[in-house]
């Protein structure tokens, strides 16, 4: 059966509904922020008529939303996957982003990645129970809370919901020529710490060895590994606790990307070679969470064909791309579940001050995911 697509998707009614969860800010790192929002889309799945699991958090993270819509069918069934965490802290609002409107573009916090697809994807929901038009099969909707920083916690959770469903959708956003994803490149997390000897940095700054000077030599090392197959970079660190102190430890966090899995490979047995400059200072690296490369298959690009058709009838063209900035479609894309990523709002500067959606995407966009909960 042809889906039908002329569902009555408003994208004012859409908009306001969005601004109510990014009004509600929920960094990774702030579990009780984050459990706010999830309970906020909970509660909004309950009322649509979703079976709704809060699945408690771990390792400091938020609670999980996992909510399960009835169907006749008890086969295998389609797998809404997103993230409700975002990189900015609680206070983004207030200063420096507020959620406003600007001609055609919506700014906030987590507008973008991934709180405009997430609701887009449930509002397509909500349209097609309010129509009563059946799914093709069952959904569910799995709402996680730490995606920003790798899925260290909730890794194992996507997995085994995955293995219980035939097809992922991922409403993380639109790629800037309006496409879709279709398999994305590995990347593994460091963690480096130095450590060097103290001293007074004014009566005997000659007897201390710095940690912070030797990550200093360390970062501009790793970074400069970088090269078209592997990307090599330093995106956090902290070290000292006194300016008239030289530093006994420095912490950093470094990030690896790669298009093949061999090559990331490589860069993490480069990474964990990693030695001190000098005698009296040590380093230490170790490894944190990777996410495994999703390389398209013949049923993924039998799914993106499926989208392409879809979006020819709507009026848009629908290309598709591997990508980097990995998501939670690499661990259901690696375990050969087809899987169909960047199905969200279009949009740009994601984790910026700049964070912003097209809202004219909004509508079409949430066609093309009914669509595919009617087909797929």
């Amino acid at each position: 059966m042809e889906a039908k697509l002329d569902l009555p998707f408003d994208a004012d009614k859409m908009l306001a509904g969005l601004q109510r969860w990014v009004e509600c800010e929920s960094p990774t790192h702030d579990a009780e922020a984050v459990n706010r929002m999830m309970a906020m889309a909970g509660r909004h799945l309950a009322l649509m008529g979703a079976t709704v699991e809060t699945i408690p958090g771990r390792m400091g993270f938020g609670d999980c939303v996992r909510a399960r819509f009835p169907h006749e069918s008890r086969e295998k069934g389609i797998l809404v996957l997103a993230h409700l965490d975002t990189v900015h802290p609680v206070g983004t609002l207030a200063q420096g982003l507020p959620f406003k409107r600007v001609g055609d573009k919506a700014y906030g916090p987590g507008i973008q990645d991934m709180k405009g697809g997430t609701y887009l994807a449930v509002e397509a929901i909500g349209q097609l129970i309010k129509a009563g038009i059946p799914t093709s099969k069952p959904v569910t909707v799995l709402l996680t809370s730490d995606e920003e920083v790798g899925s260290p916690s909730t890794r194992d959770l996507i997995q085994a919901e995955a293995a219980r469903h035939s097809v992922v959708l991922v409403p993380e956003p639109a790629r800037p020529d309006g496409g879709v994803v279709t398999g994305r490149y590995a990347i593994a997390r460091f963690n480096l710490r130095t450590t060097g000897r103290p001293s007074h940095a004014g009566a005997r700054l000659g007897e201390g060895r710095s940690a912070i000077r030797e990550m200093c030599k360390q970062i501009i090392a790793i970074e400069e590994m970088t090269t078209e197959a592997c990307t090599f970079s330093v995106g956090l660190i902290h070290g000292g606790q006194w300016v008239n102190c030289v530093a006994t430890h420095c912490d950093a966090e470094a990030l690896s990307m790669a298009k093949r899995q061999e090559d990331l490979d490589a860069a993490v047995e480069r990474m964990l070679s990693l030695k001190p400059t000098g005698n009296e200072v040590h380093l230490q690296v170790t490894r944190g969470v990777t996410r495994p490369v999703w390389e398209p298959d013949d049923k993924v690009l039998a799914l993106h064909a499926q989208a392409e058709a879809l979006a020819k009838r709507l009026g848009f063209a629908l290309p598709h791309e591997s990508s980097g900035g990995g998501s939670d479609g690499n661990f259901t894309g690696a375990m050969g579940i087809p899987t169909l990523d960047g199905l969200g709002i279009q949009g740009a500067l994601a984790h910026t001050l700049q964070e912003h959606v097209q809202i004219s995407s909004m509508v079409p966009r949430a066609k093309l995911f009914a669509g595919l909960l009617q087909n797929v």
